[in-house]
């Protein structure tokens, strides 16, 4: 992690939701999920958030460093049919080693429609991911067993 990834860093980012991000698409197999407006889903909604603070992290990450979402608190307020641009405004506020907790909100243009925090932290990807290769692999021991 670089020294800029610290408190007080902001970033903005944009998105015209297709439909394919509203409430249906979520679990299509469901028919609850089916009979549901399209309109922006909060499952996506949060997916958003987590982009924006993935690339508000990027450019202040060492090379082989990702992060990984630990947490979110959010509220979904307003609905926001498809075509619309969603706008996220998102602020870092503590930085705790690794752990870092984002203040984030969003708003259509028209009306705020969600806001919260969200904690991410950040890993060395190689380590992560054989961490979870060496899961897979206990798992399928056990059911050979």
């Amino acid at each position: 992690m670089k020294p800029s990834l610290a408190p007080g860093l902001t970033f903005t980012f944009g998105y015209v939701v297709p439909d394919a991000k509203t409430v249906p698409h979520v679990f299509p197999e469901s028919e609850r999920f089916q009979e549901m407006p399209h309109v922006f889903a909060t499952a996506f909604m949060v997916g958003l958030f987590e982009w924006a603070c993935i690339e508000a992290m990027h450019p202040h990450l060492d090379v082989g460093e990702q992060s990984v979402g630990t947490g979110i608190w959010v509220t979904h307020t307003a609905a926001t049919p498809p075509g619309f641009t969603v706008t996220v405004d998102l602020a870092l506020r503590k930085v705790e080693g690794k752990r870092l907790t984002f203040y984030i909100r969003a708003h259509d243009g028209i009306d705020s429609i969600g806001e919260g925090t969200h904690e991410r932290f950040v890993i060395v990807r190689e380590r992560f991911v054989k961490k979870v290769q060496e899961k897979l692999a206990a798992a399928r021991a056990d059911t050979q067993s």
